[in-house]
C-alpha cells in the first residue's frame, strides 16, 4: 500500500474523548488503503499502555510523551515572538527529525495533519500532498473564552485568538485541502480570515451507530427510584466544566424544585476541582474515569449538554443519540446538529428553559419517543463511513493548488486585526 503520514497533537487512541474519536475514525479509514506512518505526542500517562496496541494498527508510530505542565511553562515564550502559544507548545526538535526522517526513507508524497499546530512540521516538505483537519475554528474558541475571565487572561486569550488564527490560516493555504466539521465553521472561519475562502470543506463527525447501540445497555449504574440526569465528556476540558458547573448550580435546583428525585451524574475522566467540589451538594454525583459510558448513557432519564463556550459537532450528543436517549443542549450547538429540535433533541439558551425542557423529559412516553427518533436520525446521517469517503478523493487529486507562501494580500488580511 501506499505510505501515507499521519500527524496528531494527541495520541488518537483510545477514542475515549471528542478529537481522539474523530482522529481515530481518519486514521482507521486511512488504514485501509495506505500503510499510515502516525507522529503523535502523549500527553495523558494513562494512555501511554495503549501505545503498543496503536501501534500493531500503523506501519510505524512515532508516541512522543510530553508534560503539560512543562510544554504550559514553555510556550510562554511565545509572548515574546509573537507566535501563538499553542503553537509553540506542540513544537518539537524531536518530532521534526522523525517528521523529516520518515518522509525521506519511505518516499512519503501524501499526509493527513489534525489539527493546525501540527502543520508546521510539513513547512519543509512543499511537495507532499496534504489535508488538514481543524476540526474546529480553535482560535474562535479562545475569543469565545475571554469575556469570561478576568484580566490578564482575558488579554491573553485575546492574543491567542489572534496568533492562532494566524496559525490556521497560514496552514490552510499551504494546504490541497482543508477541512472544519460543521458548514457553520467553514463560513466563521471564512468571515475570520478571508485569504481562505473556496479551501475549506466541511466533514462531519460521526457516530460508531454499532458500538453504541441501545442492546449495549448492561445493567444499570443508578440507584433505583431516583431521576438521572447525565453529562459525559472529559471534565478537565474548560467548556465542560464551565457547562457542569452551570447546570448544577443554575439549572438542577429549578429542576429538583418540582421533582426532587432528580440528581445531576457527571460521568468523564479527569474531573477538575472545580467539578469535584460539586458533590458537596449532595445530589451531584462525579465518577472520573469510567470504563464503559454507555450504561450511563442507556439508563438516564435524559442526557444534557449545556456547554455556553463550544465549537462544532458533539461527539457526547451523537452517543446519547446512538443509544436512543433523549438530549437537551445549549441553544448554539443546535444549529450544528442535522437534526430536528423537538423531534431528535430538544434546544434551550437559558437556566429557566433548560430545566423546563429536562422536566418534560421525565415524562417516559416522550423520552421514548425522542430516543427512538435520534437513533434513526443517528443511523441515517451520523455514520462515519460515508463521510470518510470524501476523504480519499481529496487525498487522491489536490482541488486547488498549495499557496506556498503568503502574498502581499494575505498578509494584510492577516495583519489587519492588527
Amino acid at each position: 500500500m501506499e505510505p501515507l503520514l499521519f500527524l496528531a497533537h494527541r495520541l488518537p487512541f483510545p477514542p475515549n474523548k471528542g478529537d481522539k474519536i474523530r482522529s481515530w475514525n481518519l486514521l482507521r479509514h486511512l488504514s485501509a488503503r495506505h500503510a499510515v506512518h502516525v507522529g503523535s505526542f502523549v500527553d495523558d500517562a494513562a494512555d501511554l499502555p495503549q501505545v503498543p496496541a496503536l501501534a500493531a494498527q500503523c506501519a510505524s508510530l512515532h508516541a512522543q510523551p510530553i508534560s503539560p505542565r512543562l510544554r504550559k511553562l514553555a510556550s510562554l515564550r511565545a509572548l515574546l515572538s509573537g507566535e501563538s502559544l499553542s503553537g509553540v507548545y506542540y513544537r518539537s526538535s524531536a518530532m521534526q527529525d522523525w517528521v523529516d526522517r520518515t518522509i525521506a526513507q519511505h518516499g512519503i508524497r501524501r499526509a493527513v495533519v489534525f489539527c493546525s499546530t501540527m502543520a508546521p512540521y510539513l513547512d519543509r516538505h512543499p511537495d507532499v500532498r496534504r489535508v488538514v483537519d481543524l476540526v474546529d475554528v480553535d482560535s474562535a474558541k479562545w475569543s469565545d473564552y475571554a469575556p469570561r475571565h478576568r484580566w490578564p487572561m482575558s488579554w491573553l486569550y485575546r492574543r491567542e485568538a489572534r496568533t492562532l488564527l494566524d496559525l490556521e490560516t497560514r496552514a490552510v493555504l499551504a494546504a490541497d485541502r482543508a477541512l472544519l466539521v460543521t458548514p457553520a465553521e467553514v463560513a466563521l472561519f471564512e468571515s475570520l480570515s478571508p485569504a481562505v475562502r473556496g479551501r475549506v470543506d466541511a466533514l462531519p463527525n460521526g457516530v460508531d451507530a454499532a458500538f453504541f447501540h441501545p442492546r449495549h445497555a448492561d445493567a444499570s449504574p443508578y440507584p433505583a427510584g431516583g431521576r438521572a440526569i447525565v453529562m459525559t465528556g472529559a471534565m478537565d476540558y474548560w467548556p465542560n466544566v464551565d457547562a457542569a458547573c452551570w447546570f448544577a448550580g443554575e439549572v438542577l435546583p429549578r429542576i429538583r424544585e418540582v421533582e426532587p428525585a432528580a440528581r445531576f451524574y457527571v460521568v468523564g475522566m479527569n474531573p477538575a476541582p472545580a467539578v469535584r467540589a460539586l458533590e458537596a451538594t449532595g445530589v451531584v454525583t462525579v465518577t472520573g474515569r469510567v470504563d464503559d459510558v454507555r450504561p450511563w448513557l442507556a439508563h438516564a432519564d435524559c442526557a444534557v449538554a449545556p456547554l455556553r463556550v463550544a465549537r462544532g459537532i458533539q461527539n457526547k450528543v451523537l452517543e446519547a443519540m446512538a443509544m436512543a436517549r433523549p438530549v437537551v443542549v445549549w441553544q448554539g450547538l443546535s444549529t450544528s446538529l442535522d437534526a430536528q429540535e423537538g423531534r431528535d433533541f430538544l434546544a434551550a439558551g437559558d437556566a429557566a428553559s433548560f430545566s423546563h425542557a429536562v422536566l418534560a423529559l421525565f415524562d417516559r412516553a416522550r423520552a421514548q419517543a425522542m430516543g427512538e427518533s435520534a437513533r434513526v436520525r443517528i443511523e441515517h446521517v451520523y455514520r462515519w463511513d460515508g463521510a470518510l469517503a470524501r476523504l480519499d478523493a481529496w487525498l487522491d487529486a489536490p482541488l486547488s493548488p498549495p499557496l506556498l507562501s503568503l502574498t502581499d494580500e494575505h498578509r494584510d488580511i492577516l495583519h489587519a486585526r492588527g
